[in-house]
């Protein structure tokens, strides 16, 4: 099946895991730690335990939905319709734009980054994206979810999309205790003028 969306969908997702690993292979050279792949914290562990095979999920749906013709992993027929194709091709382009968007971040935070909570104290990033966000990647990442089930609207991704959506939640916050007690009064003044995961409303208006 020519299925441009999901093959789009496909190759993002994968580069977006790869960069993933770019990134715990730079912090390991730097840090002679996996960048936080192995949590060293427990909350992070049990978390840990639903996300690796969600990833896995999240990367093998949609490359086996485009060698699929029926089934629960198949597009279903709904998703080929005129008005639902051009909506999955608009998706296709915000998965790319959020990729994009995510390698800027990554950049950003340089040797700041790591893919879980580490004992260390790094620098509060509050530049670009995370001048309005506090989890720019994280947002991104969820952004890229629902458009990975706008490609893909099928049972098995609508529960790999409200299981990632639930564990960013409880994993932004549970960073943002972390930053807290390590920043202080820093790391509060920026959660007063920031949003989790989309920009606040300015006060007075």
């Amino acid at each position: 099946m020519n299925d441009v969306p999901a093959t789009v969908l496909t190759a993002t997702i994968w580069a977006y895991w790869f960069g993933v690993g770019v990134m715990v292979v730079r912090a390991r050279r730097r840090t002679r730690k996996l960048g936080g792949l192995i949590p060293e914290q427990g909350r992070e562990r049990l978390m840990w335990v639903v996300w690796v095979p969600l990833v896995a999920a999240w990367l093998l749906l949609p490359a086996l939905a485009l060698s699929r013709t029926r089934g629960p992993l198949a597009l279903p027929p709904f998703a080929t319709t005129t008005a639902v194709s051009v909506l999955r091709g608009l998706a296709a382009v915000v998965a790319l734009a959020c990729l994009a968007l995510t390698i800027g971040c990554w950049k950003q935070m340089g040797n700041n980054w790591s893919m879980g909570i580490v004992q260390r104290k790094t620098e509060l990033v509050t530049s670009g994206l995370f001048r309005f966000v506090r989890h720019p990647i994280y947002a991104l990442s969820v952004a890229l979810m629902f458009a990975s089930l706008i490609i893909l609207p099928t049972v098995p991704m609508l529960i790999v999309a409200v299981l990632h959506i639930v564990l960013m939640n409880l994993k932004a916050r549970n960073e943002e205790r972390y930053l807290l007690a390590t920043h202080g009064e820093a790391y509060q003044h920026y959660l007063d003028r920031t949003g989790r995961f989309l920009p606040r409303r300015p006060r007075g208006r």
